[in-house]
């Protein structure tokens, strides 16, 4: 997933829409109905950093907890982007730095990481060791790239005994030393054992993504550059993966949702749409004022929408060629938890972010059926979520 940070430095503060639709008047707000909601944890503060694949990652994972009984967790996000960082360098000096080093990366990462390494609650590892109160990677970022791609330029013609030890030396100073052990409500744990207390098992999540360039009902690497592990991900038809989303939603599971968010109708205010200027007619001031104007009109409105607007109709096509030309990337992880309408009957998607709860609707998206079926790049769920005709398929 992209690296959002430049972009989340500029998010404003709004609060929810709360005004109800009257009869013979414009509606010039959204106002949702919640339909279905699952249980979830707190909504959490990525900051200026790239990781929200780690913070919707273990959303995902604090949900299922919760599904299963087994309480509120709060597991350490930075404990997985250590980890992580660590494995990526040693894949990316073996490949001569042909490998994409960044801050993003994927859902699988959280799983592989995990199972590798286990895991620990936030209080055993904060990763804020560099003097500010929320997480901030410019420097540390910019400091590892710099460090690996020093490593491939071998200026000593022979890789040193030492480069992961200096490499982990940054890690340390910035996130913090790995906590070998740890006390935890008056017991003590490893990583591992912790996990294992949590009864985690990562082989029971899978990925669905949606794409013609691969047969359906097949698995393969999805060709994005943050899928640095090269992790299958099982493909399916379009109108499929929204019934595998919806189907998890109605029986208690929650979908970590991989998307494109640069759109203009993905606004930093709790909403993402995909509006359709050709449309022949709308309800509401801000579907007469969609028509009829000009594209950078449009534009505009697009980036603070105040009610419903007129949306494209989806087609695979449309899916598959907006991602072969750059169109959709990976950009962003969050997490679905919920259905919901607006005042118009339409359906939504919650979705949970990882901006803090200042960010959208405290911290949740409404996020329409039409910009999850354009731009979602990958979805992973529990397998116990997928419909049992699909995983005959599969």
């Amino acid at each position: 997933m992209k690296r959002l940070f430049i972009a989340m430095a500029a998010l404003c503060l709004c609060l929810p829409a709360v005004a109800q639709k009257k009869k013979g008047t414009e509606v010039d707000t959204f106002a949702f109905k919640t339909l279905k909601e699952v249980p979830i944890t707190s909504v959490k503060n990525q900051a200026s950093s790239g990781t929200c694949w780690s913070f919707s990652g273990l959303g995902l994972i604090e949900a299922e907890l919760l599904r299963q009984g087994k309480g509120e967790q709060d597991l350490s996000e930075m404990f997985i982007v250590w980890h992580n960082y660590d494995d990526k360098a040693k894949k990316y000096i073996r490949m001569n730095g042909t490998l994409n080093f960044a801050a993003g990366g994927a859902f699988q990462d959280v799983l592989d990481n995990i199972k590798d390494y286990g895991i620990v609650p936030n209080e055993a590892m904060h990763g804020l060791n560099y003097g500010e109160e929320s997480h901030k990677h410019g420097e540390l970022d910019a400091l590892l790239a710099g460090y690996v791609q020093t490593i491939v330029k071998n200026p000593n013609k022979r890789l040193s005994t030492v480069w992961q030890q200096g490499f982990d030396g940054i890690l340390d100073a910035y996130l913090g030393k790995l906590p070998e052990k740890f006390s935890y409500n008056g017991q003590d744990y490893t990583p591992q054992s912790y996990a294992q207390s949590l009864g985690i098992q990562p082989a029971d999540y899978v990925s669905i993504t949606s794409f013609t360039h691969h047969p359906f009902y097949t698995s393969f690497p999805l060709e994005i550059p943050d899928n640095w592990r090269w992790a299958n991900s099982y493909n399916v038809p379009m109108d499929e993966l929204i019934r595998v989303i919806d189907r998890a939603i109605e029986n208690g599971h929650t979908v970590a949702w991989a998307a494109d968010v640069s759109e203009k109708g993905f606004t930093r205010k709790g909403i993402a749409v995909v509006p359709d200027a050709k449309a022949a007619q709308g309800v509401g001031s801000d579907q007469a004022r969609w028509l009829g104007i000009s594209q950078a009109e449009r534009d505009s409105l697009a980036k603070k929408l105040t009610g419903p607007v007129p949306e494209k109709v989806i087609t695979q096509e449309m899916r598959q060629e907006a991602f072969d030309r750059y169109e959709t990337t990976d950009d962003h992880g969050m997490l679905i938890y919920g259905v919901a309408q607006d005042q118009n009957g339409t359906r939504y998607y919650k979705v949970k972010n990882s901006w803090a709860e200042t960010t959208g609707y405290q911290g949740t998206w409404y996020v329409s059926v039409p910009f999850v079926q354009y731009k979602t790049t990958s979805i992973t769920i529990h397998k116990d979520a997928l419909p049992p005709e699909l995983k005959n398929k599969l």
